[in-house]
């Protein structure tokens, strides 16, 4: 077997990503994709702009939607949180899998709507709780119990795709 990054992508064991690692890639990204089963038993998705807060993930949709409708039926989903758009470095990742809980109750939809416009839209946080304050608005909390995948290439030789990090 060849070196990993260098000669091959075989095995990635040793490339999971860190405690520390992780954290910085939650603090620094804000949409994940919401990873459901639909009404016809398909694995679906979606990307959401999520908080996270006191050892959970919250994201808000509408009523109705199909992933909320998925999340009544089967509450196990995951979350795929990539470093794509951030200014991290290399490729990072990780899955998380868990279940959902949907809350209608106007309290906790309030409060969690406030921390969302804040993390969010902090220049002008009162014109996104508007937005977000629609009749038909439930928040879903995610209880993260297992990291189902991670992985970072900044833990391997190279950049990864076979060259090295010099560009020579």
């Amino acid at each position: 077997m060849g070196r990993t990054g260098q000669d091959d992508l075989e095995d990635l064991r040793g490339l999971r990503l860190g405690r520390d690692a992780q954290a910085e890639l939650l603090d620094a990204q804000t949409e994940c994709t919401f990873v459901f089963t639909n009404q016809e038993g398909w694995a679906s998705g979606v990307v959401m702009t999520y908080l996270q807060h006191e050892g959970s993930f919250w994201v808000t949709a509408v009523d109705g939607r199909i992933h909320v409708r998925g999340v009544e039926k089967d509450p196990r989903v995951s979350l795929v949180i990539s470093n794509a758009g951030t200014s991290l470095e290399g490729r990072r990742m990780v899955s998380l899998r868990g279940t959902a809980i949907i809350h209608r109750d106007a309290e906790v939809k309030a409060r969690i709507i406030d921390r969302f416009a804040h993390r969010h839209q902090p220049g002008d946080p009162e014109a996104f709780i508007r937005l977000l304050s629609s009749p038909n608005r439930v928040v879903i909390q995610f209880h993260p119990t297992a990291v189902a995948v991670s992985h970072d290439s900044t833990r391997m030789p190279g950049d990864g795709r076979g060259g090295s990090t010099s560009g020579s």
